[in-house]
């Protein structure tokens, strides 16, 4: 199978970042985007990133997308987004969901849909479904597309149950109509144990492909950047596995990372 596969929006500091409440659509959908191209190039398909970081607007965005899909035939083009609109930030105990929008009802990409749609549901998520539109300009590509509304920012119930690997998996899974393994074995671990304290003036390096910075300690906090396998970064203080990084704009004007995927250098 061949895919073109982007993030839609700009990125979260561009001229047309996606949504940004509970948590950004244009920092999470490319979370999701990179692992969606992983996992499908595990499996030994071909993908393309046609993901747009700067246009100088939304049309430019979109124009820019269209232009890098139709660049290559593929069975499917892939736009990775999430939704708005809930107006649900406190939670009602039941999430928003999920939907899919393709062209129209004779699109090869309709049944990728409702596989897609079926697959991030099992997750919990609401089966919004498939729906339709001729006026989205990134479903007039030449080869077939789909956009993902993976869930709704803007939805407590949503935002707590959504897990990006675990996004990822399921819509790999509802592609290719198959279980995928989520493994990683170019993920390494590190070998050195952190303690509590302070490691003001020493440096790892990162060990795992790409590892999420966030804005405090612990998986419940914002993704707000990534480092890549082979950086080196600066390093602060650390608790409970957690450290602080130089160089971000996270609590207290730092990045946290979590220290499993650190070498101490």
């Amino acid at each position: 199978m061949i895919s073109n596969i982007h993030a839609g929006h700009g990125k979260q500091d561009s001229k047309s970042a996606g949504s940004s409440l509970l948590i950004k659509e244009s920092i999470e959908n490319r979370i999701v985007k990179d692992e969606v191209i992983r996992l499908l190039n595990a499996e030994k398909h071909t993908t393309y990133d046609t993901t747009v970081d700067y246009p100088s607007s939304q049309n430019d965005c979109l124009n820019k997308i269209v232009k890098l899909c139709n660049k290559h035939k593929t069975d499917l083009d892939i736009s990775i987004h999430f939704n708005s609109a809930a107006n649900d930030a406190n939670g009602n105990g039941k999430t928003t969901g999920v939907e899919c929008w393709v062209y129209d009802t004779n699109t090869k990409a309709k049944p990728y849909a409702e596989r897609i749609c079926k697959s991030i549901s099992e997750l919990g998520f609401t089966n919004r479904g498939v729906k339709y539109s001729k006026q989205f300009a990134v479903l007039k590509t030449n080869n077939p597309c789909l956009i993902i509304e993976c869930c709704f920012v803007d939805d407590k119930d949503d935002v707590n149950l959504y897990d990006a690997k675990k996004m990822a998996k399921a819509i790999v899974e509802g592609i290719l109509n198959k279980s995928v393994s989520n493994s990683d074995s170019s993920n390494e671990t590190s070998t050195f144990i952190f303690k509590n304290g302070d490691y003001a003036g020493r440096k790892a390096i990162v060990t795992t492909n790409v590892l999420n910075v966030r804005y405090n300690r612990g998986t419940d906090y914002e993704v707000i950047g990534q480092v890549k396998k082979g950086q080196q970064v600066k390093l602060e203080w650390c608790q409970d596995k957690w450290i602080s990084i130089q160089n971000f704009n996270g609590y207290k004007g730092l990045g946290y990372v979590h220290t499993d995927y650190l070498e101490l250098i």
